[in-house]
């Protein structure tokens, strides 16, 4: 995706790449840490979320099966996470330490142009979100949800998905019997 790799050039990124496995509700970056690995989900689901002066955990974005995911600002300047991630199943992780990254940019510099349409992507996501939660309804913002992450909602708790919208829970259930009672 995005470039094309020699075998020699797929060799190199291999050598570097790093596997873990976390179990559901494994924090594997609490904000105030730094951010020092940029983690791909081979299965399982994670989430990029924040917490208010209050204690209240606001989702960010759930990264499901092929998604990238990191505190990118923590790891580009490898500072304080703003971030957390955390499992919101068992999950199968692949991951990038920020060190062999960067010895990855110099051994494969295709590498450099791969990461930079990732995080371009990933911005153009987050400004898209930005919008959407300013300028949708939450009936809006639940029907994006179920296009943006289809069979995500079988997969985790609605708790975690009235976070990502902005909404409780309990409004949350009140959207989908709406949503519900008029499909009938």
């Amino acid at each position: 995706m995005h470039i094309a790799l020699t075998d020699q050039e797929k060799e190199v990124a291999i050598s570097l790449l790093q596997s873990c496995t976390i179990k559901k509700k494994q924090a594997i970056l609490t904000a105030g840490n730094i951010c020092r690995n940029f983690y791909f989900v081979d299965s399982g689901c994670l989430r990029l979320f924040s917490c208010d002066n209050e204690g209240l955990e606001h989702n960010v974005m759930f990264c499901t099966e092929n998604w990238w995911v990191a505190d990118i600002a923590s790891f580009s300047t490898q500072s304080a996470a703003f971030y957390g991630i955390e499992g919101l199943e068992d999950s199968e992780l692949l991951y990038y330490s920020f060190q062999n990254l960067e010895k990855l940019y110099l051994l494969v510099p295709k590498f450099e142009r791969f990461f930079r349409i990732l995080i371009q992507n990933g911005f153009n996501f987050y400004q898209s979100q930005i919008t959407v939660n300013v300028s949708l309804t939450a009936q809006e913002r639940y029907a994006l949800f179920q296009e943006r992450y289809p069979k995500l909602e079988q997969r985790i708790s609605q708790k975690h998905i009235a976070s990502y919208l902005g909404i409780t829970p309990i409004f949350l259930s009140r959207i989908r019997k709406r949503k519900f009672q008029s499909q009938k």
